[in-house]
């Protein structure tokens, strides 16, 4: 079932609120959880990282022992964290932290700790925000209208084969790399397969949905020197399932759909500002100009990208 979203704006501006509106429009394909990943504009230096911890009565020993591995690998908090101030046992922080010493090995020393304290994402831009419950109770909880972008993606769940807590949902960081999200609709027949050579390559995953798979199959390709629209193309011919689903980077959204076309997939492109989601009436939400062309992607086997425009704020 599931819904998502993408949207790209011409400079940084209220992506957040804009993609809230996209996925309040979708709740009713999925109310266990709606997650948000956002770039908004890069750091120069330094890195984002938002982080999901379960216990909050441990939040700060979770908080310390993760200073510490990161002090282990020539970095540290720049900014103290911030965190929700919500009531539940769970509890999100956001970290701005100094560039480790190798990226791959730090995340692979903090991830010891997952079970307390969990990396959503880490990039110079990107910021996944999810939890569970509906769009606009996940924005009021975590501020994700007034978050500024350039572009971002949305999800609205509905839990089938893994758990419903919020970091089983989407979007997924492609762990290890920085600053690169998807999500999906539908689902991976040969996920085991698949994870499985990817863990042998020294990958790790943190949970078993299978669009967490996606987004490291995409990011390995790229780091095997393909383009974005060559990775997406080899995920139809090497993938089984069905599948539609958007990965971002700060570049650029791109999308795939599956051999069968049972996910649909509707975009508008309003002079350079991207609207993309599950259903038209969603994409209506955002985009009022009713002249506007409607592309449905209801063909098998389809892919594209989207480039993103100005990243800098304006002075």
């Amino acid at each position: 079932m599931c819904g998502i979203a993408g949207r790209i704006l011409n400079a940084p501006g209220k992506v957040g609120a804009d993609l809230v509106e996209l996925m309040d429009a979708q709740e009713h394909r999925g109310a266990d959880s709606t997650g948000f990943a956002v770039w908004g504009v890069p750091r120069d230096d330094g890195y984002i990282v938002r982080a999901i911890g379960f216990d909050r009565t441990r939040m700060a020993a979770d908080l310390e022992d993760f200073r510490a591995i990161l002090k282990q690998h020539g970095s540290d908090f720049i900014e103290d964290p911030t965190w929700d101030n919500d009531r539940s046992k769970h509890y999100s922080v956001r970290m701005i932290i100094r560039d480790p010493a190798d990226m791959a090995e730090w995340v692979r020393a903090a991830d010891e700790i997952c079970t307390r304290l969990e990396m959503q994402s880490v990039g110079r831009s990107l910021e996944i925000i999810k939890d569970t419950g509906g769009a606009y109770a996940v924005a009021d909880k975590h501020g994700v209208r007034d978050m500024i972008g350039t572009h971002g993606l949305g999800h609205a769940r509905l839990a089938t084969e893994s758990d419903v807590r919020p970091n089983a949902s989407h979007p997924f960081w492609a762990r290890p790399f920085p600053d690169v999200a998807i999500v999906h609709n539908g689902q991976i027949t040969d996920y085991y397969t698949w994870r499985n050579r990817l863990t042998r390559q020294g990958y790790r995953f943190l949970t078993y949905n299978d669009s967490e798979l996606i987004a490291v199959w995409v990011s390995d390709r790229m780091k095997q020197g393909l383009s974005m629209e060559q990775a997406l193309t080899r995920s139809i011919d090497e993938i089984d399932g069905v599948f539609t689903f958007m990965i971002g980077t700060p570049e650029t959204i791109g999308f795939a759909k599956d051999r069968f076309a049972m996910k649909p997939l509707v975009v508008v492109n309003e002079l350079g500002r991207i609207a993309a989601a599950t259903e038209e009436q969603a994409v209506r939400r955002v985009v009022l100009d009713e002249d506007c062309d409607i592309i449905n992607y209801d063909g098998p086997c389809q892919f594209g990208t989207w480039g993103v425009g100005n990243r800098r704020a304006a002075a």
